[in-house]
């Protein structure tokens, strides 16, 4: 079997899917924009090939380097980032070297475009804020008749995009207006706000669309308050064997693995945003109820496969190997499960306690900790320390000594 892994050198933990696909005997070959030289070493062992692209946009550069890797190695049985930068190109490098598996560019809408994601979590059981789409000033009467029957705040955002970038709530007319006064770039959807937090449906599903491993993620400061006000980051893994504060559990596993299903994908690692509610709001769900967000069909960003490792004493590095390889995960599910936070601390913060003290008193804890880099650094903070607890109040704990402000 021949996996042409995109991008494998970033995030630079995913040397560990290249490992886990090249022990069950996998050809694994990478193409990046990194020079071989300067890659993990980890990475450069595990990969059978790699092929250096100095512009990975460049679409004609890209499928040279696969033509010569088909030339050497045989038919291409998969194509993956596991990049939501990447989704795309994925699909128009799978056309064109007749690769089955995962989506092609004419089945991507729906797991890219925000406002037709909305169709299959309904199929899926799952509540979806309101919303319209807009392209410029033509469309300002319908966004002032949608304001009227949602109220403010509003929410926008680009319809297709990734993470929280140009994202931010419209508070009342004279922001609308302001908005409209802007030429945009591509179609924004416009949604009815929402007062809550993300909380994620983590997982790997094999190629019926069933799930053999999930989690869930939770974060309590949306991460659009994090990027645009610049806050520094604490979020955690909450393993399902565990008890959840702050939503149903079984109730938000079943909807979870039922719009899996209903996004038809296969073999897939998912990360499914959905928002819990601080307040009711009318017409749509009541307080502590989720709804849902967005789809991610990829592993969750930054170093969070690892803070799931540790919550859940598995790896998902190995699980989403054994399903590429075996169509099932064979790892044991039933190890002791942990709350796992994430501390992260911005450089242009001052704290209270150095990282000398956060080691003393947290040392036994601590699973992993280390620098993110510049381009994950907006969203996840610069310093990071991962380590897990038995409850979820010494979690908190944990967050608060980290991200103490001097």
């Amino acid at each position: 079997m021949n996996f042409v892994f995109i991008s494998p050198n970033y995030p630079v933990r995913y040397f560990k899917f290249i490992e886990a696909l090249r022990e069950r005997g996998i050809t694994v070959l990478g193409i990046g924009d990194e020079w071989a030289g300067a890659l993990h070493p980890r990475l450069s062992r595990a990969l059978n090939e790699y092929r250096f692209v100095a512009d990975m946009n460049d679409r004609k550069a890209m499928i040279e380097a696969l033509k010569e890797l088909a030339a050497k190695y045989g038919p291409i049985d998969y194509i993956e980032s596991n990049n939501e930068w990447w989704l795309n190109l994925d699909a128009e490098l799978r056309e064109e070297f007749h690769v089955a598996t995962g989506f092609h560019p004419d089945q991507m809408e729906h797991i890219k475009a925000k406002s037709a994601m909305k169709e299959y979590f309904a199929k899926g059981g799952a509540k979806t804020m309101r919303y319209i789409l807009v392209n410029g000033k033509e469309d300002k009467e319908s966004a002032l008749a949608f304001a009227s029957k949602v109220g403010y705040p509003l929410f926008v955002k680009p319809n297709v995009g990734v993470g929280a970038a140009d994202s931010y709530a419209l508070h009342d007319e004279k922001e609308l207006d302001a908005f409209f006064e802007k030429t945009l770039p591509e179609t924004y959807i416009m949604e009815e706000y929402v007062n809550g937090y993300i909380v994620s449906f983590d997982g790997i599903c094999n190629s019926k669309g069933e799930v053999v491993f999930c989690t869930s993620d939770h974060f309590p400061v949306p991460i659009d308050k994090i990027v645009n006000d610049v806050q520094d980051v604490g979020y955690y893994t909450n393993p399902f064997a565990l008890p959840m504060h702050d939503i149903d559990a079984v109730e938000f596993e079943k909807v979870g693995r039922s719009v899996v299903k209903a996004f038809g994908i296969s073999k897939r690692f998912f990360h499914i945003e959905f928002f819990v509610l601080n307040h009711d709001k009318e017409g749509l769900a009541k307080k502590g109820e989720f709804v849902a967000l967005e789809c991610n069909m990829r592993s969750p960003g930054g170093n969070t496969p690892d803070l799931i490792d540790f919550a859940n004493s598995v790896s998902v590095y190995e699980i989403y190997a054994d399903v590429i390889a075996y169509d099932e995960n064979r790892q044991d599910l039933n190890k002791q499960k942990y709350y796992a936070w994430s501390a992260a601390r911005r450089d242009e913060i001052v704290y209270r306690h150095s990282e000398a003290e956060i080691k003393e008193k947290y040392g036994s804890s601590i699973c992993m900790s280390g620098r993110y880099p510049k381009g994950i650094a907006t969203a996840m903070g610069n310093t990071y320390y991962f380590a897990k607890f038995l409850t979820l109040a010494e979690a908190e704990a944990f967050d608060a000594f980290v991200r103490e402000r001097a």
